[in-house]
């Protein structure tokens, strides 16, 4: 039997049966037995890669999920306490927000939280740019959430942008689509595929919002060799379970903290507040600082957390007193 056994990658998953990507053929299966006790973390999810044994005349059966380079998950909102994984072996984690009433910087925030902390590259796609008379204005805004958070307007229905995301689909390369209802993820994939793989569903006039055209995550291997990993879309989004992603988004902030005289400093009316000190001389803006705090209070106060400020703080104490001996 061992040298029956293939290698493949989840692309589908529905309710009874996984669906399996092996040498462009799409195969049906199930899991080995040995899953039904396993923790939900070890289970298959799109995008993983898996060793099979092909079932010519059924389900073929899924052995092991091979190591995860990233891992894309979410606390669950319906059930507390829980995880939500979403995608694994991901390179780029696409955020698309559409430029209208759905516009929302501190979304694009959360979904930058998720992507960091699940090891992706996060990018931020603002759609229907052809219906937006402040393309500049939101570009910057959004921008502004992170260094490590790259931004580009495009309109899939005119074609405007879509030329530079080109450098993101590389031959086996895989990318994820992240965002809400209406955003534009069908008609975006659609637009580069050049063909309609995906339904989509026009915004509802009454109120800017759209309907639900993904039901499920599915994976979607383009002529160009990119894989592409289409989520339902999801309007709420929590980043309790994501807090080294919300800090590598704000690094600058972070790097602050670290300098504050006390080490559970609220940034309000303590003395020696070096984050309060940014935002009075401009390296900082209030804005910025807002957003943090919005998503800050999202998150549980815990031990890692000041364990982390407390050691950033040695760290900058070590360099201060290391450039004082120098001179």
């Amino acid at each position: 039997m061992e040298n029956q056994i293939k290698r493949g990658r989840i692309c589908e998953i529905r309710k009874n049966c996984l669906i399996i990507s092996f040498e462009e053929r799409e195969i049906f299966a199930v899991l080995k037995g040995s899953f039904y006790d396993a923790p939900p973390a070890e289970l298959p999810i799109v995008g993983d890669y898996v060793s099979f044994v092909p079932n010519p005349n059924g389900d073929s059966v899924i052995q092991r999920v091979m190591e995860r380079k990233t891992l894309l998950s979410r606390p669950d909102i319906f059930r507390m306490g829980q995880v939500q994984y979403m995608a694994a072996n991901v390179d780029y984690c696409f955020i698309v927000t559409s430029l209208n009433e759905d516009y929302s910087v501190g979304r694009i925030a959360r979904y930058t939280s998720i992507a960091l902390a699940g090891g992706c590259v996060p990018v931020a796609i603002l759609t229907k740019a052809d219906l937006c008379a402040e393309v500049d204005r939101y570009t910057c805004g959004v921008a502004a959430i992170s260094d490590k958070l790259r931004v580009h307007a495009v309109s899939a229905l005119s074609g405007e942008g879509l030329e530079a995301l080109s450098e993101y689909f590389g031959e086996g390369k895989t990318i994820c689509l992240m965002g809400s209802s209406g955003a534009g993820k069908s008609t975006l994939i659609n637009a580069l595929a050049g063909e309609e793989i995906m339904k989509t569903a026009a915004i509802r006039e009454r109120d800017d919002k759209g309907r639900h055209t993904t039901t499920h995550r599915q994976m979607i291997r383009l002529d160009c060799g990119a894989f592409i990993i289409d989520t339902p879309g999801m309007r709420e989004i929590g980043v309790a379970l994501a807090e080294g992603g919300v800090d590598d988004a704000f690094s600058d902030i972070a790097e602050l903290e670290a300098r504050c005289r006390f080490s559970n400093c609220r940034h309000e009316s303590e003395p020696g507040c070096a984050v309060k000190a940014a935002v009075a001389s401009g390296e900082l803006s209030a804005e910025r600082l807002k957003l943090y705090r919005e998503l800050g209070a999202e998150k549980p106060n815990n031990y890692a957390k000041m364990k982390e400020i407390s050691k950033r703080a040695k760290a900058y104490k070590k360099h201060k007193n290391s450039d004082f001996s120098d001179d």
